[in-house]
């Protein structure tokens, strides 16, 4: 058999013991797990930024438990949970909707669990290391036998706090869109995926050339652009901006061996509303 997999995602960092400090427990409680660092690179308080990737993430890895903290209100009384997902899978973490975006890509949460049970959490639980004292310590319990049904009690799925990721609206010759992540490479992707954009302005083909009216953004007005559709950046001249599917199916603005984000100064939430042009 083999060994039980265990996944982190924290915005914890690098610099700071805190990630190595959840394998640590994780080890401590279940020596034969075999722990996978999703990121912990995660924005600071960015819920929906560690959203975006346990759902890019999520489907390419193993069953197993998926611990995710981005959690700027631990020790609150916001909720840590477990859900249960149809593939097998537990994603372990505060109901904040950190864990909502990615069920579905998991087949959708079958049972959710509150972790209450004191002999899963560590003996002393801070007010402010729960990934420490909570989440870690019952994703290893899991990995080392304990029944999903003894976290705790159960919780109603339909009251967890649902997805930050924003959904698209399809319109007639439109789709309203948002920014909802700006990677390392200064690539953007929008709410929504290809089959949303298409369902809008019909099949696309590369080459199609597509208007982007950005919203008006603080001190930033309102601006269109004209760019094309493209199958990959090499389909693109240096510096070009472009519209493409990035490899998980959403749509995602970008400049060729550039920042797309830099060069045209846009952020999280800013509307986009995609038409021909």
């Amino acid at each position: 058999m083999p060994a039980p997999l265990i996944s982190l995602l924290t915005d914890f960092g690098a610099r700071d013991p805190s990630a190595a400090i959840l394998h640590g427990v994780i080890l401590t409680i279940a020596p034969e797990a075999t722990i996978l660092d999703i990121s912990h690179e995660v924005r600071k308080f960015a819920i929906r930024d560690g959203a975006i990737l346990l759902w890019c993430a999520l489907p390419y890895l193993p069953v197993g438990a998926h611990v995710a903290v981005v959690d700027p209100g631990v020790g609150t009384e916001r909720r840590p949970v477990a859900l249960r997902t149809k593939r097998g899978d537990v994603l372990i973490g505060p109901d904040n909707g950190l864990l909502m975006a990615g069920a579905p890509r998991l087949g959708g949460v079958s049972e959710a669990r509150l972790l209450e049970a004191e002999e899963f959490r560590l003996p002393i639980v801070s007010s402010s290391f729960h990934g420490r004292d909570i989440f870690a310590p019952a994703a290893a319990h899991l990995a080392a036998g304990v029944a999903f049904e003894a976290l705790g009690s159960a919780v109603d799925a339909a009251s967890l706090v649902p997805s930050p990721i924003a959904d698209p609206v399809v319109e007639p010759g439109v789709l309203r869109s948002s920014i909802v992540y700006v990677d390392t490479f200064g690539n953007v992707k929008l709410a929504g995926l290809r089959a949303d954009l298409e369902a809008a302005i019909g099949p696309l083909k590369p080459g199609d050339r597509l208007e982007l009216e950005f919203g008006a953004d603080g001190d930033l007005p309102k601006r269109v652009d004209q760019l094309h559709w493209r199958t990959t950046f090499g389909d693109a001249a240096p510096h070009e901006i472009l519209l493409y599917e990035d490899s998980y199916g959403r749509i995602c603005l970008a400049e060729n061996q550039g920042s797309a984000a830099g060069d045209l100064r846009l952020s999280d939430d800013r509307k986009v509303a995609i038409r021909r042009a």
